[in-house]
């Protein structure tokens, strides 16, 4: 279950809450239905899952998109790849941001060792 916030704008007396006050409703999303076909990346209970991989080389970054393919979040740390190969994990990252934003999804710099790609269905506020 999911807590979606409602603010009242307008006078609810009859619900008790005055104004300036917050009300919450409870909204269930696990197991969304798309076209006939529960949805993978919901269906254990509303919870999304967030897989944290570690980049050591350029062919890695297939494995990585194929999670974001998926509809899963990676959390990408290139620490390992940055002190070893400036030059690859830039190609790296150009490869990650092309396949990313192809997909709808997007890609962002976490401290300087991590980054955080999303699927389309994930939203990221900067």
């Amino acid at each position: 279950m999911v807590l979606k916030k409602l603010k009242k704008t307008f006078s609810t007396s009859d619900t008790g809450v005055g104004p300036g006050e917050e009300e919450y409703i409870e909204v269930d999303v696990g197991g969304s239905v798309s076209g006939g076909v529960i949805d993978p990346v919901l269906s254990s209970g509303g919870k999304i899952g967030i897989i944290i991989e570690n980049i050591a080389e350029f062919g890695d970054t297939e494995k990585v998109l194929k999670y974001l393919r998926e509809g899963q979040i990676v959390l990408l740390k290139v620490k390992n790849l940055k002190e070893k190969d400036l030059g690859e994990l830039k190609r790296v990252v150009e490869r990650l941001k092309r396949t990313t934003l192809a997909q709808n999804g997007d890609i962002v710099g976490v401290e300087q060792d991590w980054l955080l790609l999303v699927p389309e269905h994930v939203t990221v506020h900067r």
